[in-house]
């Protein structure tokens, strides 16, 4: 069975094509990038080399050089040429450097060797592709997934999801609700920030790094003001050193902070940001209570629905797509999107009393597309939860 199957369809069709751009395929630990593409390599029927930076002793420049000669290998001898697969690929020094030559020197020689290249980090492997790959890769996100492929895959309901997450890999343990917490947070959240930021990036404050994912993961669903913040931080510096620090825990897919929509990009960018965890999974496996208890908590439950929604929405948004939100003074709009002079309000909700005020004072100021009310009373969360955010554009 393929799962991921847009990602599948789109990295397939482009890989079968004759060699015209290197393949990136990029999103957060554990959301079945390897499974797709080796699932992509089964379906091409050609020679293929796979091999990853992945090893705590590192990779270095000429181990990368050495993988990519097999692979050159592979092409000669085959008249439809082969494809190579370096997994991890961000953990190699340089990495993007010498691509540009390899690949450069493979095309002036008309060679059919393709090449996808596999991240864990989306925003360190988009900054290596800025510094020297441009004009010379298409982008594949894999990101958490949705509820239409964990219902697929192992026939989760929505109040599952919501508790749960993405996460496929912790599927098996959850009937053992310690277990699945600690997976969360040692296997994939600990070596996200120990692997993929603190080794890969500038982080002059590690213990403020980690206090500030719990902190996200704690009031999701909130808009946080950067000085609220430093006042329940410890050695909190200063909010340039949280702003850098949480656009890194968003580039990994853990927590991300929405700007304000107001018409102006001096403005969005000045504000107060409101916490999205990327995966709700990332909440339940901090708050050690059971389903049914959350279940019983309605302020509880309602931030995992929020976040679910602003996940969902961030997560599977194309490129060119904004996710905000809008608050003036008493009036507020969960979120917002925007895609050139196209905008849509959205309000979520658990309760069928949810007050107008905010919308209606959103849709006279701005005049959205379409405003749109999620939960009671309105489209379904689980119809919402399985459509692409895009649709509400159209």
């Amino acid at each position: 069975m393929t799962y991921r199957r847009p990602a599948f369809e789109t990295l397939l069709r482009r890989t079968k094509e004759p060699r015209r751009f290197i393949q990136v395929v990029a999103g957060p630990r554990q959301v079945g990038k390897t499974t797709l593409v080796r699932q992509v390599l089964e379906s091409l029927e050609l020679p293929s080399h796979y091999a990853s930076a992945d090893d705590p002793a590192g990779r270095d420049r000429a181990w990368l050089r050495e993988q990519w000669d097999i692979g050159r290998l592979l092409s000669t001898d085959s008249r439809r040429g082969a494809v190579l697969v370096i997994d991890e690929i961000q953990k190699v020094d340089s990495w993007s450097e010498l691509v540009k030559a390899m690949w450069d020197a493979d095309s002036a020689a008309s060679s059919k060797l393709r090449v996808v290249l596999l991240g864990s980090s989306p925003l360190l492997v988009q900054r290596g592709l800025g510094e020297s790959l441009a004009g010379r890769f298409e982008l594949v996100q894999v990101s958490h997934w949705s509820l239409s492929e964990m219902r697929e895959a192992f026939g989760w309901g929505l109040d599952t999801y919501l508790f749960y997450g993405g996460y496929p890999g912790a599927v098996a343990l959850i009937g053992d609700r310690a277990r699945w917490s600690a997976y969360v947070l040692d296997s994939l959240v600990e070596t996200t920030l120990a692997r993929d930021i603190l080794l890969l990036s500038r982080v002059d404050k590690p213990a403020l790094l980690r206090q500030l994912f719990s902190l996200a993961t704690s009031y999701s669903g909130q808009i946080l003001s950067y000085t609220k913040m430093l006042g329940q931080l410890q050695d909190a510096g200063n909010t340039t050193t949280l702003s850098h620090y949480l656009q890194l825990l968003s580039g990994a897919g853990l927590v991300s902070g929405l700007e304000r929509f107001s018409g102006s990009v001096v403005r969005q960018r000045a504000s107060s940001p409101k916490l999205i965890a990327r995966n709700t999974g990332l909440i339940s496996a901090r708050s050690g209570v059971s389903v049914p208890a959350a279940r019983r908590d309605p302020a509880s439950w309602g931030r995992l629905v929020e976040t679910a929604v602003g996940a969902h929405l961030l997560n599977h948004s194309p490129t060119g797509l904004q996710v905000m939100y809008w608050r003036e003074r008493q009036h507020e709009v969960d979120f917002v999107l925007q895609r050139g002079e196209a905008v849509v309000g959205i309000e979520v909700t658990t309760s069928r009393h949810k007050r107008a005020g905010g919308m209606d004072a959103f849709a006279r100021r701005f005049s959205p597309r379409r405003t749109l009310l999620v939960g009671a009373g309105g489209i379904e969360l689980e119809d919402f939860l399985s459509s692409p955010p895009e649709r509400w554009l159209k």
